[in-house]
């Protein structure tokens, strides 16, 4: 939209000019400046450049959040044009958009959105308009909505995995989308031919599909379960070795993001326990038996038996899954012990 495109223009101007600001203060006084020293020098430039006065504020807060949050004396500047072209993003405050007469009014302006959440019964809080790689518009806004406590008392543990993405302590399972391996040929064959709209479309295409599967499976946990607990695997690290692709496409870390988040927000138990030694560890009876699976030559065994109690595991990742429950719950002082 060209109204939200200029808008988006002006956002990146303030941004840019708070950015050399702060630069500046620091360089030649030694003061970070805070929100409120910057107001000053933003104060009225809102009507000379198309944006809300209450957006400018926005900007100024949300840069020193993020100078304080990467704890440098300049973030990166915001790009207009070129190739690397900064996404439109378009703060709002508190009370500075509503909705009205069916669409969402805002700084003099009515914009149409497809209202899938019958926004009219909320009263908007902060906001935000983005646009996406693909050069759509998104409204992305914060309602207040009465929290149900979470009627679930379930207790469950889940192993993450490229085989399945996570694999529960009862056995549930959501199975590995292959999301961006479905379409990599086809992403090949826009890439190979240049075809930048496609490529988008493709990119995008595998993002929703990844996060429409991962938010359902934490929307049906959150609401059966009184207490998750996750291993703290970490994708970063793996994403350096030959399985980057894997790790990538499963979406370990957005999933542990969507089950915090909704966690808090249900008022349940939600917890990343250290995941060493739950495969070879029996949930049976707590030992390290010699016959565990080990190091990367045991990853292709599925099914062991434990030579301690004589229990046989079918399933590796749920017994993963019970070892992470179990250490969730502090049942074993210190994780897992090693013998």
């Amino acid at each position: 939209m060209p109204l939200l495109n200029r808008m988006a223009r002006s956002v990146n101007f303030v941004w840019n000019f708070v950015n050399e600001l702060s630069q500046r203060s620091i360089k030649e006084r030694g003061v970070f400046l805070s929100t409120f020293d910057m107001h000053p020098y933003t104060k009225g430039a809102g009507k000379g450049l198309g944006s809300h006065s209450q957006t400018l504020q926005c900007i100024a807060g949300e840069y020193v959040t993020r100078r304080k949050q990467f704890k440098k004396n300049r973030l990166n500047w915001r790009k207009s044009g070129g190739v690397h072209r900064s996404l439109g993003w378009i703060p709002v405050n508190t009370g500075a958009a509503q909705w009205k007469n069916g669409q969402v009014y805002h700084n003099g302006h009515y914009f149409k959105v497809w209202d899938s959440y019958g926004l009219s019964q909320y009263r908007f809080r902060t906001a935000s308009f983005n646009e996406d790689a693909r050069g759509r518009w998104y409204f992305n806004v914060v309602v207040e909505v009465e929290v149900e406590p979470a009627k679930g008392q379930d207790r469950i543990g889940i192993d993450l995995g490229l085989t399945d993405t996570a694999t529960c302590s009862d056995g549930t399972k959501i199975e590995a989308g292959r999301f961006y391996r479905g379409l990599e040929e086809k992403l090949a064959i826009a890439q190979r031919a240049r075809n930048k709209t496609q490529v988008k479309t493709i990119h995008a295409k595998i993002a929703n599909r990844r996060k429409d599967a991962l938010h359902k499976f934490s929307r049906k946990l959150v609401n059966r379960c009184g207490e998750i607990y996750v291993d703290n695997v970490s994708s970063l690290k793996l994403v350096k070795t030959t399985m980057a692709k894997s790790v990538l496409d499963a979406g370990w870390g957005q999933l542990k993001t969507m089950l915090a988040y909704k966690c808090a927000h249900a008022g349940i138990v939600f917890k990343e326990v250290n995941e060493a030694y739950t495969t070879q560890t029996c949930s049976s009876c707590g030992s390290l038996p010699e016959s565990r699976p080990k190091g990367i030559a045991g990853l292709g065994i599925r099914e062991w038996t434990c030579s301690g109690c004589g229990v046989t595991h079918d399933d590796r990742d749920v017994n993963a899954a019970r070892n992470i429950l179990a250490v969730g719950h502090d049942r074993l002082a210190v994780g897992i012990h090693v013998l």
